[in-house]
């Protein structure tokens, strides 16, 4: 679970960065979009790295949930019966990874039909990233279940990169606090960045 989930932070941080491209303007987004599609040529042929990114994100994401579920019930199997004295409270960001493991899951469903298949994006033009985007996020509903799933996405980052860390030996007593505080820095910038290309459209400053 911890190393499909580093695998799919570090896919973010660069899904982010690529989506902070349409500051830039149409040509500079619309060219990045291009280039995903030619990396690897011509060893590989047009969208085939692509799509292999996509297959084994969707892997990633399988793997997760899988070892999610398993991890779960080998937690309850443990302990079937209720602590007889309450257990510290954990977290926020700690006591909704669950739920918000399914938002997330169900936001990418609706992520690729909309600005990958572009089946419910009401004003998709196949070949033109950019305008796709901000027709999106002109319709209320897309920008706002874009940012409640970014919002759910900086909580489930915030608690997993701190618990990977732990699962993988890198954190101890000492480097704790520090492993707190990077998960924290990547939750925040990671929420901001996604969340600013929605709020961008839907004010204006992207058109």
């Amino acid at each position: 679970m911890a190393v499909t989930g580093l695998a799919m932070l570090a896919y973010l941080v660069a899904h982010m960065l690529g989506n902070l491209k349409i500051f830039f303007g149409s040509g500079d987004f619309n060219g990045y979009a291009h280039w995903l599609r030619t990396i690897g040529e011509p060893v590989l042929h047009y969208e085939w790295f692509l799509w292999l990114a996509r297959v084994g994100l969707v892997v990633a994401v399988v793997l997760h949930a899988v070892a999610a579920y398993q991890l779960s019930r080998r937690d309850l199997a443990a302990r079937p019966a209720k602590y007889e004295r309450k257990r510290r409270r954990a977290s926020y960001a700690t006591r909704t990874m669950r739920w918000g493991g399914v938002i997330l899951g169900l936001f990418i469903v609706w992520h690729l039909l909309d600005l990958t298949t572009l089946t419910v994006n009401p004003r998709a033009e196949a070949g033109h990233p950019y305008e796709n985007v901000v027709a999106s996020f002109r319709t209320w509903y897309s920008g706002a279940l874009y940012i409640v799933a970014m919002l759910a996405l900086g909580l489930h980052i915030r608690h997993g990169f701190w618990s990977a860390a732990q699962t993988l030996g890198a954190g101890n007593a000492r480097r704790d606090r520090l492993f707190k505080a990077l998960a924290n820095g990547l939750a925040l910038l990671l929420t901001c960045g996604f969340i600013a290309v929605p709020v961008a459209v839907m004010t204006g400053a992207v058109s």
